[in-house]
C-alpha cells in the first residue's frame, strides 16, 4: 500500500486516483499525526508526503519514522520547497522530492522505484 499524507483533500484524491489507475493500492491521511496514529505503518510500502502541513511537517514525519527504525521509502511533494529542504530530505534518505505541480508519470516512476527497493530490502 502507498500512503498519501497531505492536508489538501483534492491533492489526496488526485494522488489516490493516479496511483490506483496504475494498479497500486493507496490510502489517504490528512496529517502526519493521523498516519502515525492509524496503525497502518506495517502495510505501508511507500509514503508520499507533503512537506508543509499543519502540525507535524513531512520532514518531521521522516525524522520520527527514522528514529523509530522505520525504513518506509518516502517521496516528498511540495508547493513550498526550496533547495535546503530538498537537500535535507534527500540526505535523510528520501526517494524523491517533487515540486508541485509535477508530471504524474514522474511520481509513478518514483513510487515504482521505491516499491522495488522496498521489496528488495525486505523491510
Amino acid at each position: 500500500m502507498v500512503a498519501i499524507v497531505d492536508d489538501d483533500r483534492s491533492v489526496q484524491r488526485a494522488l489516490k486516483d493516479l496511483l490506483e489507475s496504475a494498479g497500486l493500492s493507496a490510502r489517504c491521511f490528512g496529517s502526519a499525526e493521523e498516519f502515525l496514529e492509524s496503525g497502518r505503518r506495517d502495510p505501508t510500502a511507500c509514503l508520499v508526503a507533503d512537506i508543509r502541513m499543519p502540525g507535524m511537517s513531512g520532514l518531521e514525519l521522516q525524522a520520527k519514522l527514522q528514529a523509530e527504525g522505520s525504513r518506509i521509502p518516502i517521496i516528498f511533494i511540495t508547493a513550498h520547497g526550496d533547495a535546503k529542504m530538498e537537500t535535507q530530505a534527500m540526505q535523510a534518505g528520501a526517494v524523491g522530492f517533487l515540486p508541485k505541480p509535477f508530471v504524474d508519470e514522474l511520481l509513478l516512476e518514483m513510487v515504482r522505484i521505491a516499491l522495488k527497493a522496498e521489496g528488495e530490502s525486505g523491510r
